[in-house]
């Protein structure tokens, strides 16, 4: 099957597009054929980090349909459309076929495309996640959203939404309609406006990848606000850990979410799609022999969305 497999030794790039064995499922796996995969900042951080699959194949949400299915598993039949996030099973998205256990999966409803499944599990369950159980989301809060156009804030800006929030996004000015478009009450552009250097206050402010200063972030909290950090930069994590727990003395929170693989908090996400409720926002899609291109779309940062890898095996 073809697949792209990380090579340290490989320039520029390391992600090499190749022919590599067939995955053969264990009595606890399915064999998924994979259509659709989406990049995220995981898999990317990952390999800086030398955190490498054993397989050395990166992409853990992924969308496709079972090829095979082990003698243990009881979900799941050859034929079934699955989706899921491999991220704590080893990866493997980014090839034609892949193998992972059921509890990992769930099924793909009919009338939701493969690339709308495949932007979904990583980046919705983080919003779902830092809104509800860190941030504590409801009605008549008022949420800010900063870093509102990525894959991360384009969930999160629909979900503070559906909570009941009052939303304010932040991001540059090319994505002000967009970040609009999906809900949000009020926009901030950062290039124009010293969002921190405000009289406004919010009861949430969820942070995805933002290089603000925790205690300015801080002072623009509601009495019993909870400031949520959402992945970032090694830096980045560790101020947060180091001086969040200080900074969070009083009825003011700091809070760091490292979101975990969920099952039901996907199947949450995906009934919302499913109504319509939310929709993932596709800022490009990629065929796989161009997934090293698409990666460094992502690196650069400046994405609208979910990237998204075509994969079309024999």
């Amino acid at each position: 099957m073809k697949a792209v497999v990380y090579v340290k030794k490989a320039h520029p790039d390391k992600l090499v597009f190749c022919d590599v064995d067939k995955p053969v499922p264990g009595e606890n796996e399915v064999l998924i054929r994979v259509h659709a995969v989406s990049l995220n900042a995981a898999d990317y951080r990952s390999m800086r980090m030398g955190l490498i699959p054993k397989r050395r194949i990166f992409g853990a949400d992924v969308a496709g349909k079972v090829e095979a299915a082990g003698k243990n598993i009881k979900e799941f039949r050859v034929g079934d459309e699955v989706v899921g996030d491999l991220a704590a099973c080893g990866f493997g998205g980014l090839a034609g076929y892949t193998t992972a256990p059921e509890k990992f999966l769930i099924h793909k409803p009919g009338q939701v495309s493969y690339e709308e499944a495949a932007a979904l599990p990583m980046a919705g369950v983080t919003a779902l996640q830092a809104l509800r159980d860190k941030g504590s989301a409801g009605k008549g809060q008022k949420a800010l959203v900063i870093g509102s156009s990525g894959g991360v804030g384009t969930f999160a800006v629909q979900l503070a939404k559906y909570f009941g929030c009052e939303v304010t996004g932040v991001c540059s000015t090319k994505n002000v309609q967009q970040t609009l478009s999906l809900g949000a009450d009020h926009v901030i552009d950062y290039t124009r406006e010293r969002f921190l250097q405000t009289d406004h206050r919010y009861d949430i402010i969820l942070a995805i990848n933002g290089n603000y200063p925790l205690s300015a972030c801080r002072k623009i909290l509601n009495p019993k606000g909870n400031y949520v950090m959402v992945g970032g930069s090694l830096s980045q994590v560790f101020k947060s850990i180091l001086f969040g727990w200080l900074l969070s003395i009083g009825s003011k929170k700091i809070r760091f979410l490292s979101a975990k693989p969920n099952k039901t908090d996907l199947e949450f996400i995906m009934g919302l799609l499913e109504k319509r409720i939310i929709s993932p926002v596709i800022d490009r899609q990629y065929p796989l022999e161009r997934t090293a291109e698409a990666m460094n779309y992502l690196i650069k940062g400046h994405s609208a969305g979910k990237v998204i890898i075509n994969i079309q095996e024999p």
